[in-house]
């Protein structure tokens, strides 16, 4: 079985949360028999590689982009190229340059969208380009939405929902430090514990500046790596992006991991996963996506109204008061880790709806 990944940008140009879950996607089926490929733009293609982590790599000239879409005119051969390679088209959604090649392709083959996010900043342009976008859905034979949530609370999956399953990211654990080794227990730590710890860029829905501000009302250590520096009192300690081995110090000895985002833009929050699998509490805000699926309120950590400085810093505080408690919401972070959002669970769960959606192709007259 052979599948066509496509999405805008991919290794090593970007490697941003929905490019994780692809490469997680690709390594995850192959053990059921999938091969992989993954079609992305790149603004130098013939300096790329032609694999990673065993998918091949096709990649277009990106051309020019507008209100982050990119755009390319080589995008429309090599993607018909790369389609006839192939048995299935993995779209991953939002990119609407996407839906423009799709429709170009004319393709018979079966394909399937996995629903990342809505289109969340550019309001106005979506006005535009919602025909497109439902017309794209429509012509999906399957879609995915990464949490029940999402799909609960995006109005957009709501019109597909009859063809709409959920088959929520997984992590590998082998893919990261052992957190026992020496080589992470030799990692300083950047404060005094406890701390609190956030990991992730610095973009605009991670609430950076609530936390920096809970910070302050709290009086608590907190650390922000991978986030970008801002004016903050000496309690908060900025790291910038760090290595798999420090991450995984910060992660092990935090009091708890925060993810401050309070936009919808933060659709599922692979950095929350991280803190489950390694087994810590969670402090995460309630913004109607899968945030709250992977931290559920009073039994994984705590969840608080978003945008809310002064809720998160009682929250912060109430980890700190009772770590006893703290600590048995980690180790049923870590169970719930276990039982749904592995990376074993996410490959069988594609590469049987890729089976499922072949043979109904064969079966049709």
């Amino acid at each position: 079985m052979k599948v066509l990944h496509v999405f805008k940008t991919f290794w090593p140009d970007t490697f941003g949360g929905v490019e994780r879950t692809i490469d997680g996607i690709v390594r995850s089926t192959a053990p059921h028999g999938v091969e992989s490929e993954v079609f992305s733009l790149s603004r130098f293609p013939d300096h790329e590689p032609h694999t990673f982590n065993g998918a091949r790599l096709t990649k277009a000239k990106l051309s020019h982009e507008f209100a982050s879409t990119g755009f390319s005119i080589q995008a429309f051969r090599l993607l018909e190229t790369a389609a006839q390679r192939n048995d299935l088209i993995h779209y991953h959604y939002p990119w609407p340059f996407m839906d423009v090649l799709h429709f170009a392709l004319r393709t018979k083959r079966p394909s399937v969208a996995t629903y990342h996010s809505d289109i969340v900043r550019q309001r106005f342009l979506n006005g535009f380009y919602g025909p497109l976008r439902e017309a794209f859905l429509k012509r999906m034979d399957a879609i995915v939405a990464t949490s029940p949530n999402y799909l609960e609370t995006s109005p957009v999956l709501h019109r597909h929902r009859e063809r709409t399953t959920v088959i929520p990211i997984g992590l590998d654990r082998r893919a990261y430090p052992d957190p026992e080794s020496a080589e992470v227990a030799s990692v300083p730590l950047p404060c005094s514990e406890p701390y609190f710890l956030f990991v992730g860029v610095g973009r605009y829905y991670k609430g950076l500046d609530s936390l920096v501000e809970a910070a302050r009302l709290s009086g608590l250590n907190v650390v922000i790596a991978g986030g970008m520096d801002r004016p903050a009192p000496p309690n908060v300690h900025f790291l910038g992006p760090v290595a798999e081995p420090v991450k995984v110090r910060l992660i092990r000895d935090s009091a708890a991991f925060v993810l401050s985002s309070h936009l919808r833009s933060e659709a599922f929050g692979i950095a929350l996963l991280e803190a489950a699998m390694f087994g810590r509490p969670m402090i995460s805000c309630e913004i109607g996506t899968g945030t709250t699926y992977i931290n559920i309120d009073r039994q994984t950590g705590l969840v608080v109204p978003p945008d809310d400085p002064a809720a998160l810093a009682a929250a912060m505080r109430e980890i700190v008061g009772d770590p006893v408690r703290a600590e048995g919401w980690g180790n049923a972070a870590r169970a719930r880790f276990e039982e749904i959002f592995t990376a074993e669970t996410m490959g069988r769960s594609y590469a049987e709806l890729y089976a499922s959606l072949l043979a109904e192709k064969q079966a049709r007259p």
